[in-house]
């Protein structure tokens, strides 16, 4: 390369240690520390989950706040972007784990009542293309809780409304969606995850996310029945969409928020990391660039499906754009990296490996490895 290489940091967060922004930013110092003279962009990147919005405002997007429900009723601040009438709504903001009490969860009562308000204030911004990524939830209702928060009604036997929750759907006999907010029928809504789940079964939401919520084997069981029988009232009420979309991709994303969006929303269904991409203008960054810089807190199996490295890795392989990748720990041979386009990867641990000190220590560690890089690629 010129001593002008074009540098291009494209990264997510490294969990429970640096956001995607500080990511970003620490990487940046290291290289100016061995390559002053690299010319360096820097674009945040996330794959619908948590950090999705603070990636869309280090993108230049506005970001706008909103008093809504929390995953366990109480009020909670959450945020959004908005960039013209483009919106990017996370629903870890206002129903995400990251929103409850240190070791509490509730596997059968947390709600998405409060992301439902999200989306509605992103109506009521001007947004008329919905940006939706849902990962990190707290929650298994369905989405029951979003929609109902954005007009429809699900009672139970008494004609009253259904507790929160995924457990208490098991009580509803009766859907109504014709209440839902007339302005939602002009908005694209695009459900950006990084799961393909169905709703409900064996690699559905309960069994595969629950327990990560604190739910036991018999709490599993109850949501999985619970929502099945949430898609069967859903049925009567709008048809056999209803059944189809419980199988769809994505449907089993954020506890089944995911199904909510498609059946009661319309919503179409993309990886978060490509739609993050397009909404945050890759491509021309991209185009600009020599090198490209990714990566997260640990590069492993799960990174090959779905998540923001390999949809960086595979743009920038497709553009013929050289890659490299940063990471706390790296779980993946030298073949598989190479698969999915990244040439080489470099993990925090070559520097510390005791895991607890990395963690601590992620930030300096970090520039460290970007000084690495730099000397062995620009």
């Amino acid at each position: 390369m010129t001593t002008t290489a074009r540098v291009l940091i494209a990264a997510d967060k490294f969990k429970g240690s640096l956001t995607a922004v500080e990511v970003a930013e620490r990487v940046t110092a290291g290289i100016r520390r061995a390559r002053p003279e690299a010319r360096i962009e820097a674009l945040p990147v996330a794959d619908g989950g948590d950090g999705t919005v603070a990636a869309a405002v280090a993108g230049g997007f506005e970001r706008r706040e909103v008093e809504v429900t929390g995953p366990l009723g109480a009020s909670v601040t959450a945020a959004f972007a908005l960039h013209g009438d483009t919106a990017v709504v996370e629903m870890a903001e206002a129903s995400g784990l990251q929103l409850m009490p240190p070791g509490v969860f509730a596997p059968l009562t947390a709600t998405t009542y409060g992301s439902g308000e999200v989306l509605l204030a992103a109506v009521e911004a001007g947004a008329r293309t919905i940006v939706f990524g849902v990962g990190g939830s707290a929650t298994t209702d369905g989405g029951a809780g979003m929609l109902e928060a954005l007009g429809a009604r699900f009672l139970d036997r008494d004609g009253d409304p259904v507790p929160h929750g995924g457990g208490p759907l098991i009580e509803m006999v009766s859907a109504d969606l014709s209440g839902l907010d007339e302005r939602l029928k002009n908005v694209e809504i695009v459900l950006a995850s990084d799961v393909d789940n169905p709703l409900t079964g064996p690699k559905g939401a309960p069994a595969v996310y629950g327990p990560q919520k604190g739910a036991s084997e018999e709490d599993v069981a109850v949501l999985d029945t619970a929502l099945t029988h949430f898609t069967q009232v859903l049925a009567e009420a709008v048809g056999p969409s209803a059944t189809e979309a419980a199988r769809a991709p994505g449907a089993g994303a954020a506890g089944g928020i995911g199904y909510g969006a498609l059946v009661g929303l319309r919503a179409s269904f993309r990886p978060g990391i490509e739609v993050l991409l397009d909404v945050l203008g890759f491509a021309p960054a991209l185009d600009r660039a020599d090198l490209v810089i990714t990566g997260e807190g640990s590069l492993d199996e799960q990174t090959l499906h779905g998540k923001a490295p390999a949809g960086v890795a595979a743009a920038a392989r497709k553009a013929g754009k050289q890659v490299v990748a940063v990471c706390g720990r790296l779980a993946l041979d030298e073949p598989a990296l190479k698969g999915a386009g990244i040439e080489r990867a470099y993990p925090l641990t070559d520097l510390e490996p005791d895991t607890s000190r990395c963690i601590a220590n992620a930030g300096p560690l970090l520039e460290s490895t970007a000084e690495r890089v730099a000397a062995a690629h620009l």
